[in-house]
């Protein structure tokens, strides 16, 4: 998914086969990594530790794991 840090608001969209997602949080000290996080958790229905970084967390790109159902 393609990352867009200290946006207007939070949001998440999906654009062909991309995903974009939008925070207000600024890209320094992982607050944009933790909002991102929060939102997909909340999108999903699932607690935020349900969700992992797994890749980019200095890129605009990013890998989430998303663990196993319960």
């Amino acid at each position: 998914m393609r990352v867009t840090p200290g946006a207007r608001r939070d949001e998440i969209r999906v654009e062909g086969d991309a995903v974009q997602v939008r925070v207000t949080s600024p890209p320094a000290d992982g607050a944009a990594n933790e909002a991102v996080l929060r939102l997909l958790a909340a999108a999903l229905g699932r607690p935020p530790r349900d969700l992992t970084l797994l890749r980019g967390a200095t890129a605009r790109i990013k890998l989430i794991g998303i663990a196993a159902g319960r």
